[in-house]
């Protein structure tokens, strides 16, 4: 009965470990332009260095202080943190297996030293 209830549970771990294996997305690759853009007929306007006939005009001058209310929080530029590589749950089931079928051999070996077998 015991070695009955030891390989149920060496089953039962490495079911869980297989199911715990990433998902692989589909294996084709997504179409890509085989050409960047078609160049234009046209040339595009030279750049001009000249300065401009009309001066800038000067910022004004806000009363007090420039802002009003100061924002709090983080600013919404569209780039996303970088999360984890999700490999850590299956690191930590590889060792919860290992404890467990180390512990499993450990018992077994006590078990026939003692009965004498």
């Amino acid at each position: 009965m015991r070695t009955t209830v030891l390989g149920v549970a060496a089953l039962v771990c490495a079911a869980v470990l297989t199911g715990a294996a990433p998902a692989f997305a589909d294996a084709t690759p997504s179409p890509v332009p085989s050409a960047p853009g078609e160049p234009s007929a046209e040339p595009s306007a030279a750049p001009t260095t000249a300065p401009s006939p009309e001066p800038t005009a000067v910022p004004s001058e806000a009363p007090g202080a420039q802002v009003s209310v100061v924002p709090s929080g983080a600013p919404n530029t569209g780039v996303t943190t970088p999360s984890s590589d999700g490999k850590g749950g299956l690191v930590g089931g590889g060792a919860a297996a290992a404890v467990v079928l180390g512990g499993g051999a450990a018992l077994v070996v006590r078990r026939r030293r003692a009965s004498g077998a």
